[in-house]
This record gives C-alpha cells, sequence and structure tokens, in this order.
C-alpha cells in the first residue's frame, strides 16, 4: 500500500509539473542560487533510496563556483529526478557520480551512473514525453520525468543533454550561465 501511494504521489506531481509545461505557465522563483547547496539538496533527498539499493553517490563540486540565476526548487528536482533515475537503473553495490563545475564559462551538472546504458537509438527521443527506453523494466515511471526536466532547465536558460554508450552507463548533464 505504501509504494503504491508513493507512486500515486509521485505521478501526481508528475502531472501538476506537465500541466505546467503545457500551459506555458512555469512558475520560476528565479534568484542567485549557490551550485554546492543544490548537489547537496538533491544527494539528501536521494540517500534513503540509494542505501536501499546500496548505491554510493560520489560528490565532486568545483570550489568557488559562480552563482547561478535559477529556480532552486526546480533546479533540485531535476538533479534529484537524474539521481532517482540513476539509482533505479545501476546495479546494487554500484556508485553514482554527481558532480559540478565550471566548463567553458557555464556551471555544469552533471550526474554518469554505471547501468547499462542507452542504445544510440533511443538517444534523440530520451527527452520526450511518455517516452520509456524498450526493455528497461522500470514500470513504475510514466515516462514524463526527463521531459519535465528539459522544460524546467530550458525555462531558466539553461541547457540539458544525455551521453550514453550500451554496456557503459549514462551521463546526464545540464548546465547555466553563471548569474
Amino acid at each position: 500500500i505504501s509504494d503504491d501511494a508513493d507512486r500515486l504521489l509521485k505521478i501526481t506531481g508528475e502531472l501538476l509539473n506537465i500541466s505546467q509545461v503545457e500551459t506555458g505557465k512555469i512558475q520560476l522563483k528565479l534568484r542567485a542560487a549557490e551550485p554546492t547547496a543544490i548537489v547537496h539538496q538533491a544527494i539528501q533527498a536521494v540517500q534513503f533510496q540509494a542505501q536501499q539499493r546500496h548505491v554510493t553517490i560520489k560528490a565532486s563540486v568545483a570550489q568557488d563556483l559562480p552563482n547561478i540565476q535559477a529556480d532552486v526548487e526546480k533546479t533540485s528536482w531535476v538533479l534529484i529526478n537524474l539521481l532517482t533515475n540513476a539509482i533505479k537503473y545501476s546495479p546494487e553495490q554500484a556508485g553514482i557520480e554527481v558532480s559540478a563545475s565550471r566548463r567553458n564559462g557555464r556551471v555544469e551538472f552533471l550526474v554518469k551512473d554505471h547501468g547499462n546504458g542507452i542504445e544510440e537509438k533511443y538517444l534523440p527521443k530520451i527527452f520526450d514525453r511518455y517516452f520509456k527506453v524498450p526493455g528497461s523494466h522500470d514500470h513504475s515511471g510514466t515516462g514524463l520525468g526527463l521531459s519535465i526536466s528539459k522544460e524546467f532547465i530550458e525555462a531558466q536558460g539553461g541547457s540539458i543533454w544525455v551521453e550514453s554508450h550500451l554496456g557503459e552507463g549514462s551521463q546526464f548533464g545540464f548546465a547555466f550561465e553563471p548569474a
């Protein structure tokens, strides 16, 4: 019952988020935000889930990162979604890396897992609504998380991407200009 309630709560939250996206009324509360705080908030939110699957999360945050102009709640939600997916698709006893660094003048957030990876032919569709990688064995998801993530990041002026090779895991990232 608890698992079903959690699943329904997650679906309801995703439907509320997607309704904001569909109506074009994403409510952004932009302010100067510390990348370090976003990373730590996201890790804290998924730590219990990671422990249950015996997955370790290694954080690497560059020193003296500039603030970004972002909606902290929505940006944390995106990072939590990426971490949750990484935990879900990683084998037990695996490690996940999450990082924030400066690259090409932008502040970049990355989540890397060591799961099965995603076939190249599916990468262009990965941020589409309701898309699930065939054979992923995930029956609890709605196929909306990555689509919502893309909309949230792009609404804030950022960019989001994925890199993956079958058998080698995946790396999802997003980046913002400094504030």
